[in-house]
Order: C-alpha cells, then structure tokens, then sequence
C-alpha cells in the first residue's frame, strides 16, 4: 500500500512500476467515485446529471487530477462554471492537488468503472445489481442513421457533381418564404419530359442556406425517379468551368459542346461562381442552345440575373424569361416547422431522441440567418444527446449553440447594467422591476429587460428569470416574444429598443 502511495506521488518506472501505476490508478477510479457523490449531494441531481455524470476520474501525479468528459462543450462549460467546485471537492479524496485537468475523451473511449450508488435506490433496484456485482456496466450503444452515399447524374460522357441524397421533396420544409420556389420546383420535375412543360428556365436565387441547392438536387431526384432513363445533368458552376478547361487541354472544346446536345435537362449552380471569359461564352452558347432546343434549364444562384455583371445582355435577357423567384429568409414560423422536421428525422433513428418544447423555441428564436444553422443545431443537440444520455436542457441547448449565433452583442453587458438604464429611461425604480407587481407601467419595462437581456448578455432564460426577480424561464420567454410580437406592430419600438442598446454600449 505504502508502494502504490509513493508510486502515484512520484511515479515509478520499469516493469514494477508499471504494475504499480495500474493499482493507482483503480484507487483513482475509486476516489473518484466518492468526488462525484459529493458533487451529486452539493449541486443537486439536475446540475449533476447535466454536467458530471459521464465525468471519468483517469489519472492523478501528486498534483494533477486528470478527469476527461465525451463532449468537448461539457468540458468548457465545467472549466467556466465549476472548476472550483470540482477542485475543492476533490482535495477531500485527493489532498495533495493542486488543480484539475479537465479533458475531451474521444468517442468510443471510456474508462471502466463501478457503478455509481443512485440515492434512494430500492430494494427492488438493488436485487439485479446484486446478482451481476463482477459485470461491468454495459455501455449504452449510439444509434446512427445510415449514412447514403451521394450519386452523380451522368449524360452525354459528362458526370455530374454530387446529388445529396437527403435533398429531395419530401425532407424540404415549405413555407411563405419559399412557396413560389418550391411550386416552380416541383411543376418542372413534374413536367419536364411532358408535352406541357413547366417554367423554362427556372430560376432561383437566395443567400447561403435557404434551399436553392436543396430544390434543385430535388428535381433531380424526382425526374430519375419519374424516368430513370432520362439524361438529367446537375453541375455546380466550378465543375462546368473545370470540365470545359478540361476539354481545352485536350483541344476538343466542340466535343464538350457536343455532349449536351442529347440531355433533357441541365442543373446549374451557384451560377455567381461561373469565371473566364471563355468559360462564360461557352456556357452561353450552350444554354442559349439547350433553350432553343425546348430543353429544361433550371439555374440557382445567390444573385438574381440583373445582379450579375458577368453574364451579357442577351443571356440575362433568357434567363429572365422563365420563372425567376427568391428564397427570403426564414419566418419564425417555418424555422420551427424546420426544427421539428430535422428532430423527427433523427426521432426516426432513434425514437428515445426528444427536446423539450422550450428548447425547440429557443433555436427558432436564436437561429435566425438559415436552414443549415438550424439542422446543424439539432444534429449537434442529438450528438451532445448521444454521448452524455441526459435530457438536452435550456442551458446545455444554449451552450451547443452559441457560436452558431450571429451577430451576437457584446457580453460585456451585465443584466445589473440593464436594470439601471431600463430604471433610468422608464422612471422605474430597480425595487419594482423585480418586484411582483403586474401594473403596465412596471411589467412593460420589465419585459424590455429580459428581451435585451436575452439578445445582449450570454445568460440562461433560468439565470434571466433568477436576476429579473426569482421568474422561471416561462415567463422570460413569454416576456421575450411578447416584445418580438410588438416590434413588428409597433415601429417606433424597434427605434426605442436600438436607443437602450446604444446607452447600454456607451
């Protein structure tokens, strides 16, 4: 025992050392195990679980305590929040430690351990254990859905750029923002090969995010699927560029022209890409040829045709003749339809994955810019849920999301800061705002506060609710739409709330 005491103090090489080292590092384990029960006693089951319940006790020298997590945010959010903590309450087992080091485990990776003693547990709970006390505690198996591998169209001896085999019809989300588009879409790929065909060319532009690359791999997919046999070719503008360069290498450019004679229908994109001026007329000369054909023409790009410099009068003329419509961004509205879409996709391989109503609020109302920030939300919200198997609280939400965020206003701003220029510019004494008052000329004020509070401090609906006077996060929220619904009615608000912004960044 003595050895091992010295061995972890000091460390020990060699054969015998590394004998040694490994009974040290069981006793870690073991000491570990009594840290988290104090954690668990000090912070309460629900910060427990949130935080420190996949918390692994790896190694200590003396000095360091080397405990690891599964998620790189967990462990951020520990060394931000609770490093003292977690410092003090490991001195009691580890009296020799100076600090705690806190590290991501990569997945896949977990140290062994015995399970932990849950309070309260009941006769009836403790039998099974009992039974299977030399069982170590079976790992919890990650679900994921399959991944599909991306297909290329092909026509003509060209192949096409990569179809994502989740942008079809059925997974994208309509809404007022992209109505238009999507109608135009879907009457092409509907039409395309019939005596009656839709709008020639299609033409849909927007900002990064918003579904014109996703429309346009649809129709794709729909009219392999309507007629497989169809000579259907999806390019983004680069690889247009990189197969005529191509062609000019090898001196046959007429060869490259050749091949879209025979296609039904060519899917540009990111059309603002397109650059040479060689490279440009051919494309004129072949969608000019396509359109002369009766050939479907369907383009994307992040600039409608009178927006782009590069394109002659004549191809601007053409483009401009079919159907041209926009993408906008995304209302509230859909953004949530957005979110329970993608939530029902991964509900779909994992039917145990949920969020809270709350949860899918806060993305809708922080996530505003596009589609991709939203997916991107849920897929890393289903990741984070994966590895740590405990509910996705408001705070473990905030934290995944937070440099997904656009445009976030400085974190300098305290909320003490917001209760002094709301009590100033209202008449409003700092005692009422948190007081339980109802009367308007108290609770208006007070919803103003919790609104920039929210968009200009880094803080929790629940540590909102906390500062504005003991409030749960219910009526934060309730504060914060409530504000969000009046700016739209009221124009002058949105010029009085820009104004409290400006005192408070003075």
């Amino acid at each position: 025992m003595q050895a091992a005491k010295t061995a972890e103090a000091q460390g020990v090489s060699g054969a015998q050392g590394t004998a040694v080292v490994e009974t040290a590092t069981g006793s870690v384990e073991g000491r570990g195990q009594k840290v988290r029960a104090m954690l668990r006693a000090q912070l309460g089951e629900e910060i427990y679980s949130s935080w420190f319940k996949s918390l692994e006790f790896e190694d200590f020298d003396g000095r360091v305590v080397k405990v690891s997590v599964p998620v790189k945010f967990v462990r951020n959010w520990i060394q931000e929040h609770y490093a003292e903590r977690l410092l003090h309450c490991s001195r009691v087992e580890f009296a020799t430690a100076e600090r705690v080091e806190v590290v991501w485990r990569q997945p896949g990776v977990a140290v062994q351990r015995p399970a932990e003693a849950r309070p309260e547990t009941t006769i009836a709970e403790k039998a099974p254990a009992a039974a299977s006390q030399a069982e170590a505690p079976p790992r919890v198996s990650v679900l994921r859905p399959p991944v599909l591998p991306a297909q290329r169209t092909s026509a003509g001896g060209l192949e096409g750029s990569p179809l994502d085999p989740r942008y079809t019809f059925d997974s994208f989300v309509v809404g007022a923002s992209n109505r238009m588009a999507h109608a135009g879409a879907t009457q092409v790929a509907e039409t395309v090969l019939t005596d009656a065909p839709g709008y020639n060319p299609l033409y849909i532009h927007s900002a990064v995010g918003l579904g014109k690359s996703h429309l346009l791999q649809a129709i794709a997919w729909e009219v392999k699927r309507r007629a497989p046999s169809a000579q259907v070719l999806y390019l983004t503008a680069e690889r247009f560029r990189y197969q005529f360069v191509e062609a000019l290498r090898s001196s046959d450019p007429l060869a490259f022209k050749e091949r879209f004679r025979n296609i039904h229908m060519l899917l540009i994109d990111d059309l603002e890409f397109l650059q040479g001026e060689r490279t440009e007329q051919e494309f004129d000369h072949i969608i000019n040829a396509l359109l002369d054909g009766g050939k479907q023409v369907v383009v994307a790009s992040a600039r409608a045709p009178n927006q782009i410099e590069r394109l002659n009068e004549r191809m601007r003329s053409r483009l401009q003749r079919g159907l041209v419509t926009e993408l906008i961004p995304l209302d509230h509205e859909l953004r949530l339809k957005v979110l329970e879409k993608r939530l029902g996709e991964k509900r779909a391989a994992d039917p145990s994955f949920t969020l809270s109503r709350d949860v899918v609020d806060l993305l809708a109302m922080r996530l505003t810019e596009n589609g991709r920030e939203l997916e991107g939300a849920i897929t890393r919200l289903y990741a984070t849920w994966q590895y740590m198997r405990t509910p996705i609280t408001l705070d473990i939400a905030e934290t995944v999301i937070r440099d997904l965020v656009q445009n976030l206003e400085p974190r300098r701003i305290k909320i003490e800061d917001i209760l002094r220029i709301i009590s100033r510019h209202y008449g409003v004494s700092k005692g009422d705002l948190l007081s339980q008052r109802r009367h308007r000329s108290v609770v208006w004020p007070r919803q103003i506060g919790m609104y920039l509070a929210k968009h200009l401090t880094a803080r929790s609906l629940p540590e909102i609710g906390r500062r504005f006077g003991g409030r749960d996060h219910t009526t934060v929220l309730h504060a914060i739409r409530k504000i969000e619904g009046e700016i739209t009615k009221n124009p002058h608000l949105g010029d009085e709330l820009e104004e409290l912004k400006r005192l408070l960044n003075h």
